[in-house]
């Protein structure tokens, strides 16, 4: 089987990128701007309850519902269907991707129930605890019954759809939020960001259900298909289905993972501290929620209908291009994160106190929000290359590599729990030691991911594409970066005592920003080169 790569793929998946990019800068000063305003007219206790146990319970609800069909229908042809055989897989592949709906109804009850009745009292004796838990529900559930159409615009490349959706239900979402607050009185405050989620999935299914328009019948439909000299009646594409159920299985280990550190906050800080982290993982994560998670998603579309699985292809001379630009692709991100790791190590930790002091809300200073926020420094840059890697390992994978990456994964599950116990409670790190095991455990999985990464363009004929060597900045570039970290600490232990406002600190600031200068002017003057000759690689491939 050879790999199949229309030639505007590239095009459309860097555009999609860029859409995704600006739609996540939009939405995200919004909300940020409006968040301001929510964090201080809720306590630390309502914010930890909405942003680390309501956001738990809404992401285990759609994580295990719908990632395994969803990453598995990435793998379906871009190209249109006309033939009667393509019809027919596009039949079955559309009954696969209503199966996140039929999982959601008993995933919606089965985690709201159990939330519900595992609750400690601190947190369900809060006014309208239970509506807002069914409502946050209610809202997974309106936002599954569009995974359908999702899947469908995704893989015919409409990715304006949802930039659109997406754009108007966080919108939507903050302002419905905010408006509660407030008019409503001040015990609806858990009501207010359950009806403000409701507002988002209601607004996703809506706009997904209008640029489907022409086609919402969801039914799922049998096919007979002819074998021989008899005929099947099949519902469901048998390679896509499988590997559905795989990458669904999988997605039960790979949510703890995910969301192992909210789920041990929920389990083992109080309210005002979950309030904190909730909001250190607000700011914290700012970077990657606008510039990493689109990054993340359309290189997985990308490698999806770029490349093959990994069971037993056979791949021609002329299929090699396709490899190699995929290379390329993975080694530009990866270049570039290496260079976001070299800035947040460098020029994170002798400013952070004074970006904290200035932006964190002032009755949150005493929760565990600024240490939390220290971490995220090596948390983001870590989250970055991870998203990647998984995303190629998410894109190719057979389901007999899934098995084994779960295995792997139950390994660094109980390793992420020793740690992030054994840091948060036996060296007494509170919950940024949960942050610490989080970014281990990260590490681990970026590691694995690698691996495979070699193993498959080895195993393709392509072995010599890929090398650490291409994603490490040269010397010289590390250098001046180690030289601008030893002088921008020596700045701030000479300004530790000085007031924290940028007025007191203006020589700590002017330090880094001529600091900054001269690393940025040492990456253009030795690594010039090696940009323009990824730019040129992927206008080739374009």
């Amino acid at each position: 089987m050879s790999i199949s790569k229309p030639p505007s793929l590239l095009s459309a998946t860097l555009a999609s990128g860029s859409s995704l990019v600006l739609l996540q800068l939009f939405s995200r000063v919004v909300t940020f701007v409006l968040n301001q305003a929510l964090v201080r007219l809720v306590s630390p206790q309502v914010f930890g309850t909405t942003s680390i146990q309501f956001e738990l319970l809404l992401s285990t609800i759609l994580f295990l519902s719908r990632e395994g069909v969803r990453n598995a229908l990435l793998r379906t042809p871009a190209t249109a269907a006309h033939s009667q055989d393509q019809a027919t897989t596009h039949r079955l592949t559309s009954n696969i991707s209503i199966l996140p709906i039929l999982l959601g109804i008993p995933m919606a009850a089965l985690s709201a129930l159990t939330y519900l009745g595992t609750s400690s009292s601190t947190t369900s004796s809060q006014p309208h605890f239970r509506t807002s838990v069914i409502l946050y529900a209610l809202a997974a559930f309106f936002e599954l019954l569009s995974e359908p159409m999702y899947i469908r615009t995704q893989n015919e490349l409409r990715f304006h759809v949802r930039v659109r959706a997406e754009g108007m239900a966080v919108v939507l979402k903050t302002v419905t939020t905010f408006l509660v607050l407030v008019g409503a009185p001040e015990d609806w405050a858990l009501i207010a960001f359950a009806l403000g989620q409701t507002a988002y999935g209601l607004t996703m299914l809506v706009s997904f259900a209008i640029a489907c328009s022409d086609n919402l019948d969801l039914r799922p439909k049998k096919v007979v298909i002819q074998k021989g000299n008899h005929t099947e009646q099949l519902l469901f594409e048998p390679a896509l289905f499988k590997l559905s159920v795989a990458m669904t299985g999988q997605s039960v280990v790979k949510h703890f993972l995910t969301e192992g550190d909210k789920f041990l906050v929920s389990r083992l800080s109080p309210l005002a501290d979950q309030g904190g982290y909730a909001v250190a993982a607000n700011y914290g994560s700012l970077i990657a929620r606008i510039v990493f998670q689109p990054i993340e998603e359309t290189s997985r579309v990308f490698f999806s209908k770029t490349l093959p699985s990994t069971t037993g292809t056979k791949i021609t001379d002329s299929d090699k291009n396709a490899l190699r630009t995929a290379a390329t692709v993975l080694y530009t991100l990866l270049l570039t994160f290496a260079h976001l790791l070299l800035l947040a190590v460098t020029f994170g930790p002798p400013y952070l106190s004074l970006a904290v002091s200035i932006i964190l809300p002032r009755k949150y200073l005493a929760t565990s929000a600024p240490s939390i926020l220290h971490v995220y420094v090596y948390y983001i840059p870590m989250m970055a290359f991870n998203g990647v890697l998984e995303a190629f390992f998410a894109s190719v994978a057979s389901p007999a590599d899934l098995r084994a990456q779960s295995r792997w994964m139950l390994v660094f599950s109980a390793a992420f729990i020793a740690a992030a116990v054994g840091l948060a409670r036996g060296l007494g790190m509170g919950d940024a030691g949960l942050v610490w095991a989080n970014v281990a455990n990260l590490a681990l999985r970026a590691a694995y991911a690698w691996r495979f990464v070699r193993r498959f363009f080895r195993e393709h004929g392509a072995g010599d594409a890929v090398g650490w060597g291409r994603a490490v900045p040269p010397l010289a570039v590390l250098t001046s970066f180690a030289a601008a970290a030893a002088i921008v600490r020596g700045s701030a232990v000479a300004h530790r005592d000085t007031a924290m406002s940028l007025v007191a600190q203006k020589g700590h600031l002017a330090t880094g920003v001529v600091c900054l200068l001269g690393c940025l002017i040492t990456c253009i003057i030795f690594e010039r080169k090696t940009v323009m000759q990824l730019v040129s690689s992927l206008r080739t491939a374009r």
